[in-house]
């Protein structure tokens, strides 16, 4: 009989560094191996970066990271594409390597391409996330330009729109925040 083997983050911890080529994340245990990702993934990464940046500027309720460490338990352990996190989650759930050890307000996930990663990003992360207390979730199809998004109604994460062009992306989570869809996929 062999036991089942669980991945933690100290297994992380001794891999060599492949120089950022690869996305290493953990989830239950499963060692989920990913390549850096298009170009234009980037993109829109950068876009919701920026758009997120300059409200949170405004505002100073938080603060928005790009390819941040979650590191929610030695066996689950993610790297999103961003997440925006209010000041009191900064104060107090960033451990000293500067991984995010509880959940951001807000995780966002950019689609790449082929079935396995969208049903990673839409059914493996949209539990996990829901399980460590996200408050929103959205999830991006760079190539199908639409937005997804996830909110917590009854302890879960569950679908209340998706965003088209034309549509304007808000949230009750980011009092005052708006950008339009055409901006992030420009």
């Amino acid at each position: 009989m062999v036991a089942n083997l669980y991945w933690t983050t100290a297994d992380l911890d001794v891999m060599p560094d492949d120089g950022g080529w690869l996305r290493h994340e953990i989830i239950e245990g499963e060692l989920l191996v990913t390549r850096a990702p298009h170009i234009r993934h980037q993109a829109i990464g950068g876009n919701i970066h920026f758009e997120l940046e300059f409200w949170s500027r405004q505002t100073k309720l938080g603060k928005p990271f790009q390819v941040p460490g979650v590191i929610f338990t030695p066996t689950d352990a993610v790297i999103p594409d961003l997440v925006w996190a209010s000041q009191a989650r900064l104060d107090r759930g960033i451990d000293e390597a500067g991984h995010f050890t509880i959940a951001p307000e807000l995780m966002v996930e950019i689609l790449s391409p082929g079935a396995q990663n969208e049903q990673r990003d839409k059914s493996v992360k949209l539990k996990l996330y829901s399980r460590y207390g996200v408050q929103e979730y959205w999830i991006v199809n760079w190539q199908l330009q639409t937005l997804e998004i996830y909110r917590r109604t009854e302890a879960q994460l569950q679908l209340v729109a998706t965003l088209l062009a034309g549509d304007t992306l808000t949230s009750p989570l980011l009092p005052g925040f708006s950008a339009e869809i055409e901006r992030i996929f420009s």
